[in-house]
């Protein structure tokens, strides 16, 4: 299994409408692609270097991983959903990505 965490900073005064969005648009649209979500966090005390949301998707490989962000990015529903959420500017100023694998000793194993 290959693990991607995922950071968002909100642009400013847009992360209700990120949470929104998450919540409308883009976990239908993750399921319909096979991308699982292991869970979504919010840091308790925010700092310029924290973010704002966090989560992290699980596949069974990488070459999953490529292929569905690849249909995600051009699915009908999430690009019309990305552009009536940002009809006022956009939510995200900055993403971060990092693929990982649990380690032998894990509690994932």
């Amino acid at each position: 299994m290959i693990y991607e965490l995922r950071t968002y900073w909100a642009a400013p005064g847009k992360l209700e409408a990120l949470h929104r969005r998450f919540r409308e648009v883009t976990l239908g649209v993750f399921a319909r692609h096979g991308m699982e979500v292991v869970a979504f966090w919010t840091t308790v005390n925010p700092t310029p270097e924290s973010g704002d949301l966090i989560y992290i998707v699980r596949f069974s490989s990488e070459e999953a991983m490529k292929n569905a962000w690849d249909a995600f990015r051009s699915d009908p529903e999430w690009v019309a959903g990305r552009a009536a959420s940002e009809e006022d500017g956009a939510l995200v100023a900055k993403v971060t990505s990092v693929m990982m694998e649990a380690t032998d000793y894990s509690a994932m194993q």
